[in-house]
């Protein structure tokens, strides 16, 4: 049973990253507007996240040590401030959408303006954080959030042609009102959406709170292996929906209201709510891993006491940095800032770090001194070069894409 519930670190993990405000509406908007035809954008993410997250998972494992502490200790920090920066900045943005996410989502239950829950939305994720043990914050967001599930119910309930969804999968939809250079966008964000930097900095951080040791790397590969493809899972099943029904109509999705279009069509109110319950747990349990992240990556970086293992007192500045994170997110946020539109942006401008982030996590999964006999073997390091290259062109890629495209519009 206690292995079982370990796999929840990476199921957190994986809705927090896969299915976050973000995703929910952009693979609502690539489904509603290309199909499946960009389904292979999140497996090609899902691939990669496995990865590197299963090096990040081994590293912290065998060392007992973060990512963060590693990279500077390894690199230097001249080169791994570089990776800080990009990968703050970054959360922060993405913090602050996730922020803006459970508000979404509580509005749509309330009917209550969004704005209006930010603030009781950041102090939750604060309370959250301050007083919930990890273990209990991961199992509960994790297995909450699998409500989503109830996207795939819905498309089985919708009885799609599934020979079309094969045929768009494979060969594309047919548009004239669409361009290739839109198309690359939304593929260098899903891309970007699937490998998230904060997704591998929780997932090494939380493996540090769990205390794993060398004893546990079956559990960090359960965790990776059963966590980051059901994400996928979920992210394909929100685009079948929307190209089942939104698709043929030409519906455009631009609001979280109508990415529940289709699952209210398949099942009406009771799968509605069950959605709505998934969503407000997927969102909070992202929001809960952005915090996190933004203060492990500072802590680590300066060599800080950090980590929900210890009382809030041994770690003073961890948590007076996570209190100001959130400030700053609820702040953004009340200026009148589309929280959608923050972690689209935030998606692509992940793209771009990308080679600063996953480059250090190679470096030092194939250092001896750190990773002993478990140090990476050949096929792994094959794979993880591959994927190098395929991160350097999405990174070069992204900004002109989003310039050339106005953000995909």
């Amino acid at each position: 049973m206690k292995k079982s519930f370990g796999v929840a670190l990476g199921i957190l993990t994986a809705i927090g990253g896969f299915v976050d405000i973000g995703d929910l509406v952009t693979n609502a908007v690539v489904g509603s507007r290309f199909g499946l035809s960009l389904g292979w954008a999140v497996v090609v993410g899902v691939i990669g996240i496995c990865v590197f997250a299963q090096m990040a998972g081994r590293v912290a494992a065998v060392s007992g040590r973060a990512t963060f502490e590693l990279i500077r200790e390894r690199l230097g920090p001249r080169v791994a401030v570089l990776n800080l920066s990009a990968s703050f900045m970054i959360n922060l943005m993405t913090l602050t959408a996730e922020i803006g996410g459970v508000a979404l989502a509580l509005q749509l239950v309330s009917s209550v303006d969004y704005l209006l829950w930010v603030p009781f939305a950041a102090l939750a994720v604060w309370l959250v954080i301050w007083r919930v043990k990890f273990s209990i914050m991961e199992n509960v967001a994790g297995l909450v959030g699998l409500l989503l599930i109830g996207f795939a119910v819905g498309l089985f309930l919708l009885s799609p042609d599934w020979g079309e969804l094969g045929r768009q999968a494979v060969q594309g939809v047919s548009t004239d009102t669409e361009k290739v250079s839109t198309y690359w966008f939304f593929a260098v964000a899903l891309f970007g959406a699937a490998m998230t930097p904060y997704e591998v900095f929780f997932f090494s951080s939380g493996a540090v709170e769990e205390g794993w040791t060398e004893k546990d790397l079956a559990q960090s590969r359960a965790n990776v292996l059963v966590g980051f493809p059901l994400g996928g899972l979920l992210s394909l099943a929100i685009a079948g929906c929307a190209a089942v029904v939104l698709l043929p109509q030409l519906i455009s999705v631009t609001a979280l209201s109508q990415v529940m279009l289709p699952v209210a069509m398949a099942g009406g109110k009771l799968l509605l709510a069950v959605i709505i319950l998934g969503i407000v747990a997927a969102t909070a349990g992202a929001a809960l891993e952005t915090t996190l992240s933004a203060g492990y990556t500072i802590a680590q970086f300066l060599g800080w006491p950090w980590g929900k293992f210890r009382p809030p007192a041994q770690a003073a500045r961890f948590h007076l940095l996570m209190i100001i994170c959130l400030i700053v997110g609820v702040g953004t946020l009340l200026t009148g800032v589309d929280p959608i539109q923050v972690t689209e942006i935030s998606v692509i401008f992940s793209a771009v770090a990308l080679p600063l982030t996953y480059l250090p996590i190679l470096i030092v999964a194939n250092d001896p001194e750190y990773m002993g006999e478990h140090v990476n073997g050949q096929a792994l390091n094959g794979i993880a070069l591959i994927y190098l290259v395929i991160i350097l062109a999405a990174a070069i890629a992204a900004i002109p894409l989003l310039i050339i495209t106005g953000a995909g519009q």
